[in-house]
């Protein structure tokens, strides 16, 4: 039986011509940024752990088990609160849930100092979960925020726009993490762990920087202020799919996005060393900044002019700029004069041209499967989860090169799969878009248990037939955007 939905809804807020609503959105894009930035950095800790503490591929991936576990936590107690006692963001509004997760961010990151010190990787791992909890309660207030600050029917573009933000710090971050943490602060003599304790005090820093900002601007109060007890979210069958369709897409982006750097350094993919390959991490997600803001162009409201403009000129631009970033020679930067370090950098941009041209074809594809998706949330997601299938079989069976531009491809067509999923999970629940959101944030699990899976796989059949793990995730998720988030409807909006 098709759920009955509320009939209220949360309004938009904004003063006449928009702007508060823009503003509020500007200011909000910061957390995205900064917290895709941290995030990929654990893609970075993987291979620096695995040699520092000489694990194995299921140990070592545990570090997402860690950080990615704290997220189901943190959001199963909101969830349980929220059914006691009433939506905590009800409660406290969806500023001071931001300013919550950021000083309990900084403290997890502040925990990297002793565990560094005491060269302890189950500290490590207790510091991790901290910072995911700081995390849980972030992705629990900014999503939804993001969503109804402005009509429904867009929320699908407005979310992919701020995930685009996300997608830029997952796509810097690799290049300043692998710099940083295998070279810049990997000294001779010491424990490798030890890398990583300046990188992660900085890191501390800047969320007690933001936590003061945020504490202190004006936020519109959306939606809160109606305070309910019980799991009404759990009400709707296209929530409860969209729950699992959330686990398997994160878990099968996060498992993509750690056995990276380690596909990348197999003799026969490409046999690269951990710095250069942490190089090829930023365009995996460099993809996913791609793909998120033509993801809010294709599914925003424009002409078809600006729109088809706008559709050619955001890729060919990101491309420039992982090109650029890829070739940037960071690791000269302190010991070179300026002029030396530019020369460098023009003389391996020339050079790459070979690498990148590789990418384009991706990238084109990319762009035609937008024409085939028609501005439909659904649909679209459909179509890009197939993709990703049709590219991780091919990296299992294929080897060389083809093997590894097939697996940074996915990147770019995973990009618009949680800013879908997550809109059309939480449409038209009404008062309850809080705790559906604290729900679809519970089932960021999948990015702590499949990666630690795959790496279970990997050790006892090889890494590349271990990519068969996100391929079933993947399809699970092209399930939901053809079938799975109309069950239960009576009515579709796409």
């Amino acid at each position: 039986m098709a759920a009955n939905l509320p009939s209220t809804h949360p309004t938009p807020v904004a003063n006449g011509n928009g702007t508060g609503s823009r503003g509020a959105f500007a200011i909000m894009t910061s957390l995205f940024f900064l917290w895709g930035f941290m995030t990929v950095f654990n893609d970075i800790l993987i291979p620096r752990f695995k040699e520092a503490f000489t694990l194995d591929y299921f140990r070592a991936m545990l570090v997402q088990f860690a950080f990615f576990g704290a997220y189901f936590v943190g959001a199963l107690v909101y969830f349980i609160i929220s059914v006691v006692k009433g939506d905590p963001i009800a409660r406290i509004g969806y500023k001071n849930g931001v300013v919550l997760g950021l000083l309990i961010s900084a403290t997890g990151s502040a925990l990297f100092w002793p565990a560094a010190a005491l060269a302890s990787y189950p500290l490590f791992l207790g510091a991790l979960f901290v910072v995911g909890l700081g995390f849980a309660m972030l992705q629990i207030a900014a999503n939804p925020y993001v969503t109804i600050l402005g009509p429904e029917k867009t929320a699908s573009s407005r979310l992919n726009l701020a995930q685009g933000f996300n997608s830029f710090g997952t796509t810097t971050g690799p290049l300043i993490g692998g710099y940083l943490i295998f070279e810049y602060f990997a000294k001779t003599g010491t424990h490798g762990a030890d890398s990583v304790k300046l990188p992660y005090l900085g890191f501390c820093l800047v969320f007690i920087v933001l936590a003061v900002i945020f504490f202190f601007i004006h936020l519109p109060h959306i939606g809160e202020g109606r305070i309910e007890k019980g799991g009404g979210a759990l009400q709707y069958p296209h929530v409860r799919l969209g729950i699992l369709a959330i686990f398997a897409y994160v878990g099968g982006e996060v498992a993509v996005g750690s056995a990276l750097i380690s596909f990348l350094a197999l003799p026969d993919v490409a046999g690269m060393p951990a710095a250069e390959a942490s190089k090829y991490v930023a365009i995996f997600w460099g993809g996913l900044m791609i793909g998120r803001f033509m993801g809010a162009v294709e599914l925003g409201e424009m002409s078809k002019t600006r729109k088809q403009t706008l559709l050619l000129i955001i890729p060919l631009v990101a491309f420039l700029f992982l090109w650029a970033a890829k070739s940037c020679p960071i690791e000269f930067l302190t010991n070179h004069t300026f002029g030396e370090f530019a020369a460098l950098w023009g003389r391996q941009f020339q050079d790459n041209w070979t690498v990148f041209r590789s990418y384009l074809p991706f990238i084109g594809l990319c762009w035609l499967l937008f024409q085939f998706g028609r501005a439909l949330a659904a649909r679209t997601l459909t179509i890009f989860s197939l993709t990703v299938v049709v590219l991780l079989a091919t990296a299992i069976f294929a080897g060389g090169k083809l093997a590894m531009w097939c697996v940074i491809a996915v990147g770019l067509f995973s990009s618009i799969g949680w800013s879908n999923t997550f809109s059309l999970a939480i449409e038209g629940v009404g008062i309850h878009k809080s705790q559906a959101s604290s729900l679809l944030v519970m089932a960021i699990l999948g990015g702590a248990l499949l990666p630690p899976l795959q790496g279970f796989v990997a050790d006892r059949f090889g890494l590349q037939g271990s990519f068969f793990i996100p391929l079933l995730a993947y399809g699970y998720v092209a399930f939901y955007g053809a079938i799975g988030h109309r069950m239960g409807r009576k009515d579709l909006a796409n």
